[in-house]
């Protein structure tokens, strides 16, 4: 398994970040998280699924398979990363998702700290009544969401509605979409001025897990 590294390697704590459904580990919001996080001091690793890896490798266009079954994939990441010190899951829409169905076993064997999401997706575009939210419900990992108010994929109005567990905090990021852009022309807000408010929450809730 290949890994992407930002960050320094003596880093405080590790953020592994899967890739969203339709974008590799290397597209661009991938790579604008990844050293917002590390600016912030975090060693960050980025790993590709199967079916993504398999674009590169045999030119395919092979479509994302259920997320579910993306389990495994998953924690053989966690594993061959071997990360030394506090280790936090997570990734970018289904990345994140996929991190939030093995996050409560990783826990419970003392392999992570937390669960990272940026841009959850809590139902498909325009599909509102398909919610991928079962399993939140009672997650015990401490988890940290990052979402734009105008994400398709759940908007500030909606996620309020939902079942959500204790552990799970919402950050919210006015105008932000799916990739956590703001129309500055509409929110005064620059793609920079989110990245850098994304990275500095992140450690500030990263610093509370660890103490």
């Amino acid at each position: 398994m290949c890994f992407l590294f930002d960050g320094p390697e003596d880093a405080g704590c590790t953020i592994l970040l899967g890739h969203g459904a339709g974008a590799p580990m290397d597209s661009a919001s991938m790579n604008a998280a990844a050293k917002a996080l590390a600016a912030a001091g975090f060693r960050v690793a980025r790993f590709e699924f199967s079916y993504m890896a398999s674009r590169r490798t045999e030119g395919s266009r092979k479509p994302p398979p259920r997320a579910e079954t993306l389990n495994p994939e998953y924690l053989a990441a966690v594993t061959a990363l071997g990360a030394n010190g506090p280790l936090i899951i997570g990734g970018k829409s289904m990345g994140g998702r996929i991190a939030s169905m093995v996050a409560d076993e990783l826990l419970a064997a003392g392999k992570i700290a937390g669960l990272l999401c940026l841009g959850y997706p809590f139902h498909p575009p325009a599909k509102p009544q398909q919610l991928r939210t079962r399993h939140l419900a009672d997650l015990q990992t401490p988890a940290l969401i990052i979402q734009g108010t105008r994400d398709e994929f759940g908007t500030r109005d909606e996620v309020p509605s939902y079942a959500l567990s204790k552990a799970i905090e919402v950050f919210w990021l006015e105008d932000g979409d799916h990739d956590l852009k703001p129309r500055k022309s509409v929110s005064g807000y620059s793609a920079a001025d989110h990245l850098k408010s994304m990275a500095d929450k992140v450690s500030s809730w990263a610093g509370e897990l660890r103490r």
